[in-house]
């Protein structure tokens, strides 16, 4: 057995398995309304989060959980306000109608507000929310800078804007603590829209630039050098990838949505995946990059990773067979059901808690600490 295979030793997990452990849970809760599956989704990410966090990484799981409740309200108050034809017979309370002429007669804006449309709306954001809560778990877990590094030759140019993009999200959370904190220091400490609107200029200005600053780096150190490709090799590669990307799309599409026919879900992903695959190959044989001290790929990355297979298939399984519980009840409303199955594969993705090796500097702190989460220091970058 190597080192790597101890989960004992200290060390950052791959990248890659956090996120492939992300995406799979992430999965699971697309597939659902319903409340409690997907609370229990949020919980166990976070749990993960709170283990597994490296000392001195930005609270991003915060913000995203933020985020996802401002999508359920903002979700609630659209339904509220516009309707979607689901009806009902519970009338809550009704608002002041606003006709509208002409072609926009069926278009509805007020009128009577049911419990069946808030629970609708209700579900369909706490489903966005826990999918968010998984996106952010991974960003907290894994840095986009080390995912960047397993990123193959071929889309390192892509995957350079996909690690700025991803990279502006906690750089936004840091530049927000940083701005408040100089506002207190000069005896502003302020609150309200008034001084959510004098923070958000420089916090996007600062996390923009910080962005950039990271993008342009990478370019220094050839991130972006070009390869010369003969016209053959150019328009083959350009076709495999077209291929890759609309068999992945589409794939993902038919898993995602129920209603869709089985040959449009798991078939065209595995398409895509394998014309992928020989663009890939192609590209890294004309394109050679050296790593410097890769990450290991060891036991605990392959235990990470079936965790989070594991509510994935389980919940596409009991989605395709059409068994009750991960869609509640909403006409006329009632109390959610706990499928066991679901959510004993759910508890399965909360292993990589103990599975997952310490990183380095949360390893070397005390134990009560470690189990308290560390404060965060802003702007301490990530490894």
């Amino acid at each position: 057995m190597r080192p790597a295979d101890r989960p004992t030793l200290a060390r950052h997990l791959h990248p890659v398995a956090w996120w492939v452990w992300a995406v799979c849970l992430a999965t699971a809760a697309s597939r659902t309304t319903n409340p409690l599956v997907l609370a229990l989704v949020v919980a166990v990410a976070a749990y993960v989060v709170a283990s597994r966090r490296e000392v001195g990484t930005p609270p991003v799981f915060a913000a995203f959980l933020l985020l996802g409740l401002t999508m359920i309200v903002v979700r609630v108050v659209v339904q509220l306000v516009l309707g979607s034809g689901v009806g009902g017979r519970t009338v809550l309370f009704e608002l002041p109608r606003l006709p509208l002429p002409g072609p926009l007669e069926g278009v509805r804006i007020g009128g009577p507000v049911t419990a069946e449309e808030v629970a609708y709306a209700a579900y369909e954001g706490a489903r966005l929310a826990a999918v968010l809560a998984c996106v952010g778990a991974a960003n907290a877990l894994a840095s986009p800078r080390r995912l960047l590094r397993h990123v193959p030759a071929t889309l390192y140019e892509v995957g350079t804007a996909l690690v700025v993009a991803m990279t502006y999200a906690p750089q936004l959370v840091d530049d927000a603590r940083r701005v408040r904190s100089a506002r207190r220091l000069r005896g502003r400490p302020g609150r309200g829209p008034r001084e959510l609107a004098r923070v958000t200029v420089p916090v996007l200005e600062g996390a923009l630039e910080r962005s950039l600053e990271l993008a342009a780096a990478m370019e220094s150190r050839g991130y972006g050098r070009s390869v010369h490709r003969d016209p053959r090799d150019r328009r083959l590669a350009g076709a495999l990838s077209v291929t890759s990307v609309a068999g992945v799309v589409v794939g993902v599409y038919g898993l995602l949505d129920g209603g869709s026919p089985p040959a449009l879900g798991l078939p065209l992903v595995v398409l895509g995946a394998a014309a992928g695959a020989v663009a890939l190959w192609r590209g890294a044989r004309r394109d050679p990059r050296s790593r410097y001290r890769p990450d290991p790929w060891a036991l605990p990355e392959w235990a990470v990773v079936v965790s989070g297979l594991v509510p994935a298939v389980v919940v596409l399984v009991y989605a395709q067979l059409g068994l009750p519980g991960l869609v509640p009840p909403t006409s006329p409303v009632g109390v959610p059901a706990m499928p066991s199955v679901v959510v004993l594969a759910v508890l399965v993705a909360v292993l990589p808690a103990w599975l997952a090796p310490l990183p380095p500097l949360r390893a070397t702190l005390p134990p009560a600490p470690r189990r308290a989460a560390p404060a965060v220091r802003p702007g301490e970058a990530r490894s």
